[in-house]
């Protein structure tokens, strides 16, 4: 279920995301800290299933504590840890079904339990075609593997419109304001030119400081301002 959280400046967030419970909280405890790194690691490699690395670490650490109340050496536990990651991931392995980057819709489907955690999930569907299009957009075979720069993919937000009309663009998007109403909206057949400077006009910037030390020298500086 959604929550809402307040921050310490009074702002209101409302989320069911994991990642995002856990950036706005103010923990100070060592392993509290610790629990929402876990999810700051899981939400930038994976993008989704921080609410379940969280929960799963806090059970770890709390079995853990049983087992310390029991006089069992960290030494030891963390060593059955190893062997607990290793045989998970073997099965892990051995579950894991492969999918073909054609395989459009096991894609979406993947895309779309990620997204129905988002804020955005009334237009799941609309944006798992965008995400996996974009994905496949830059994909590139790396060693017999194919791998996607997500830094490649670019979000441009602009307000006014519903999420459904969000769109893909396969090239790149400049956010500049026009610099006169005469301008065309659309051109056709366009050349572009590639410049290394920039093309705003710099403002002069001015630094002026006054300083006084005596109340006389106040009264002289009003005195002077009155007169221009």
């Amino acid at each position: 279920m959604d929550k809402m959280l307040v921050t310490s400046f009074g702002d209101v967030a409302i989320t069911n995301d994991g990642a995002t419970i856990m950036k706005e909280l103010d923990v100070q405890h060592p392993a509290a800290k610790m629990l929402v790194e876990v999810a700051k690691a899981q939400d930038n490699e994976v993008g989704d299933g921080t609410t379940t690395a969280v929960i799963l670490a806090g059970e770890l650490l709390s079995k853990a504590e049983a087992l310390i109340d029991r006089n069992v050496h960290p030494t030891v536990i963390i060593e059955g840890y190893k062997k607990a990651s290793d045989k998970a991931q073997e099965v892990l392995d051995k579950i894991a079904v492969p999918i073909s980057i054609s395989d459009d819709k096991a894609l979406r489907d993947v895309a779309t339990t990620s997204l129905s955690s988002k804020g955005i999930n009334v237009a799941e569907t609309h944006f798992a075609k965008i995400v996996v299009d974009a994905v496949k957009q830059v994909a590139e075979d790396v060693g017999g593997k194919l791998k996607a720069d997500i830094d490649l993919i670019k979000i441009v937000k602009k307000h006014g419109r519903s999420l459904d009309e969000t769109e893909l663009v396969k090239g790149m998007v400049i956010d500049k304001e026009i610099a006169s109403s005469q301008m065309p909206k659309f051109i056709e057949g366009a050349k572009i030119a590639l410049l290394n400077e920039k093309l705003e006009i710099e403002k002069t910037e001015f630094d002026a400081k006054i300083n006084i030390e005596s109340p006389d020298q106040m009264k002289l500086s009003w005195t002077r301002k009155n007169a221009c």
